[in-house]
């Protein structure tokens, strides 16, 4: 099945959906017995959407835990009120800041209420650092280690996260992608919607972790991981190609070091060579069967 035949197909359940004379009266989800049955009509939908990806060319989902739809489930039914937070992590150039870019359009669309926080604004101030060193690539190579969990303000990030969790708004710091290695405290407003997904390396990080309801891990091949890289640093970050391919090279070993150990604790891994316009479809489909109920 090509990526149009996919879509298409998409388009025709989401059709299906929105369409269907055979609906659910839209349960009353103050009451715990509305959430179960909304809980139990999700699981059934959610396994229709796994059974329907297994035939797609080039499937999104890769893995999935196999206790974790009736484990989120047990977590809408008894935590109505808590925000649902989705930690998505992955290797550098894997897809995860243009998956959220994506999941943002189609927020956007489709005026969900979900909030998007990205971890690389936790990086630790190093301006004094790079200026000591002259410049970031210096400094990398006399030994500094970017990417490792000392490198990030994880209880700033940790306090954050539980803030957003229980229904606060936050200002979360920004790092300036400048080259300047800058922190600015409290920048960015953050509202606290009823999903907050929450991308980067950070994210599965000890102390992190244990904050998502979903965890997910995005794989990507690593030839299709390179080519990305190397297009966004010489094109995008102007910097030399043997610069460029030293870096990849740290990150890789970063990457073994600091992101691969979370495949086994995810819930879901996603593949990101997936087709992003396969991928919005089915974002578009779960919202169809969350909010197509028949009204009393």
């Amino acid at each position: 099945m090509d990526n149009e035949n996919n879509n298409d197909g998409i388009y025709n359940l989401i059709s299906k959906e929105v369409n269907s004379t055979d609906k659910i009266f839209k349960p009353d989800f103050s009451q715990k017995t509305g959430r179960e049955l909304l809980a139990f009509y999700l699981q059934t939908k959610f396994k229709q959407i796994l059974a329907y990806d297994k035939h797609a060319e080039i499937p999104m989902f890769i893995d999935i835990k196999s206790d974790f739809i009736s484990r989120f489930s047990k977590r809408l039914i008894n935590s109505p009120d808590k925000r649902i937070l989705v930690g998505i992590t992955g290797e550098s150039a894997s897809g995860k800041s243009t998956i959220c870019s994506e999941i943002t359009n189609v927020i956007k669309r489709l005026s969900l209420p979900v909030s998007i926080v990205t971890t690389d604004n936790y990086f630790n101030d190093i301006s004094a650092l790079i200026e000591k060193y002259g410049s970031f690539d210096a400094l990398r190579d006399n030994g500094y280690d970017v990417d490792s969990p000392s490198s990030f303000q994880l209880e700033v990030l940790k306090s954050d996260l539980s803030a957003i969790a229980r229904g606060e708004d936050i200002k979360i710091p920004e790092y300036l992608p400048n080259g300047t290695g800058i922190s600015v405290p409290k920048s960015i407003f953050i509202p606290s919607d009823k999903i907050v997904v929450v991308e980067g390396m950070a994210t599965m990080y000890d102390g992190i972790k244990d904050i998502f309801d979903v965890k997910i891990y995005i794989e990507t091949d690593i030839d299709i991981r390179r080519q990305r890289f190397m297009t966004r640093a010489i094109e995008e970050r102007n910097q030399d190609i043997e610069n460029a391919k030293k870096h990849w090279e740290y990150i890789l070993e970063a990457g073994r070091k600091y992101i691969v150990p979370s495949r086994s604790i995810v819930d879901i891994v996603l593949n990101g060579d997936c087709s992003l316009n396969y991928f919005s479809q089915i974002l578009e489909y779960i919202h169809a069967i969350t909010n197509n109920f028949e009204q009393e």
